[in-house]
């Protein structure tokens, strides 16, 4: 409820003032339109919107008109025309029926059933949209610079170069393997940490520097196991620059850190 004093609030009331009696309205209610109005009277009567009981609504509703005129208000044309609408379907209601043997016509209240439920449906949209936040009401906009450095990388390597580059390898081991048979313990902890020296040496090194062929095949499998496994703990890179060039291992940020 709103009281207003010549246009403006009323928040304290006033002590020793007189008051013209056309000077302080009351406005209990605010519309929307008549649509808005007809739907509060039968929500707040909680009447069936699809059987609507035209006499008493009109007269609520002419109630609420009148109380309007009486408030000096600006009465909008259409709220005029709606009672008139509600007054021709009450009194279409209650003329008699002859009985006839067509089919009986369309329920005078059926056009305005219609546009009350469109009506509903359009205000609860509205209202849920309403609480949906919004910038400048709910939230405020900030714009924030997040100056971030990333250090350059090659691009990955593809499975198939690194298997091309292990196969030119296991190649060149081949070409120079002898028939002597020995049994040699090789450590896989033992070359890892033998290519991290070496990297550390050199920083960065390339893909074939880091085996021996002519020490034989288990020594390639082993050294090649150890940069595997130093790659997984990201102890290492292995990058290329593009398809078929050469291959080259460097320390990883783990590591190099």
């Amino acid at each position: 409820m709103m009281a207003k004093l010549y246009g403006e609030p009323v928040i304290e009331l006033p002590h020793d003032l007189y008051i013209p009696p056309d000077a302080l309205e009351v406005f209990l209610e605010a519309f929307e339109g008549p649509l808005d109005l007809l739907l509060y009277l039968i929500r707040k009567e909680n009447l069936d919107i699809l059987d609507i009981p035209m006499a008493p609504l009109t007269r609520q509703y002419l109630e609420y008109v009148e109380i309007m005129r009486s408030r000096n208000l600006e009465l909008a044309a259409e709220y005029l025309v709606m009672a008139a609408m509600l007054m021709e379907i009450k009194s279409r209601l209650l003329l008699p029926r002859p009985p006839s043997a067509e089919p009986t016509e369309e329920d005078p209240r059926a056009e305005l059933v219609r546009r009350l439920l469109e009506y509903e449906q359009m205000k609860k949209a509205a209202q849920a949209l309403d609480e949906l936040p919004q910038v400048g009401r709910d939230v405020i906009a900030i714009s924030v610079w997040i100056e971030k450095t990333i250090a350059e990388r090659l691009p990955d390597v593809h499975a198939q170069d690194l298997a091309e580059a292990w196969r030119g390898l296991l190649h060149r081991a081949r070409m120079s393997r002898h028939h002597r048979i020995s049994r040699e313990e090789l450590s896989v902890r033992e070359h890892m940490s033998t290519i991290l020296r070496a990297l550390q040496e050199r920083r960065v090194l390339e893909f074939s520097e880091l085996f021996e062929p002519e020490r034989g095949v288990p020594v390639l499998v082993v050294t090649f196991l150890a940069l595997l496994e130093l790659a997984r703990e990201l102890l290492i890179e292995i990058t290329q620059s593009e398809c078929f060039a050469p291959i080259y291992v460097k320390l990883g940020y783990a590591e190099s850190s």
